[in-house]
């Protein structure tokens, strides 16, 4: 299996409770990213968690290397003067065993520059690896598609 490819599952759906308690994480870890706290949404990761792309020839391993990486995007855009924010919807969760749901989702990112329009920026399908650690959500395994590449 390539770093791209994601492992089967077979469709259990996971119970409203959960599937509320998924949402809350999304809505929260994209929140962080959009307000540039880079460290705090990359806690959102297992310590060995990995972030794919398929845009990139390599996928990001680890905690701390995700947030390093993505604390660099955020000042990029900083230096920009750009405002970016993810929307997270259709999200899919079957469970996979008692502590971890697959998850797959659409995502838009919204940009809009300083005294400008917000424009669509990138919309992408993503599929996740929730595990629970320490009685919350966190991403084992992240694999975002963006569309048109």
């Amino acid at each position: 299996m390539t770093q791209t490819e994601a492992a089967p599952v077979t469709a259990a759906p996971v119970d409203a409770e959960t599937y509320a308690q998924i949402v809350q994480f999304y809505s929260h870890h994209m929140q962080l990213l959009d307000n540039a706290e880079a460290e705090e949404w990359a806690d959102g990761f297992t310590e060995d968690g990995v972030f794919a792309q398929n845009v990139k020839p390599e996928p990001t391993r680890g905690r701390d290397t995700i947030a390093a990486s993505m604390r660099r995007g955020v000042d990029r855009l900083k230096g920009r003067d750009v405002v970016r924010r993810h929307w997270l919807s259709m999200v899919v969760a079957d469970r996979v065993d008692a502590d971890s749901v697959r998850t797959k989702y659409y995502a838009v990112v919204f940009e809009t520059p300083a005294g400008g329009k917000a424009s669509v920026y990138l919309s992408t399908t993503g599929e996740d690896t929730l595990v629970r650690e320490d009685g919350r959500w966190r991403i084992r395994h992240r694999l975002i598609n963006h569309d048109g590449a």
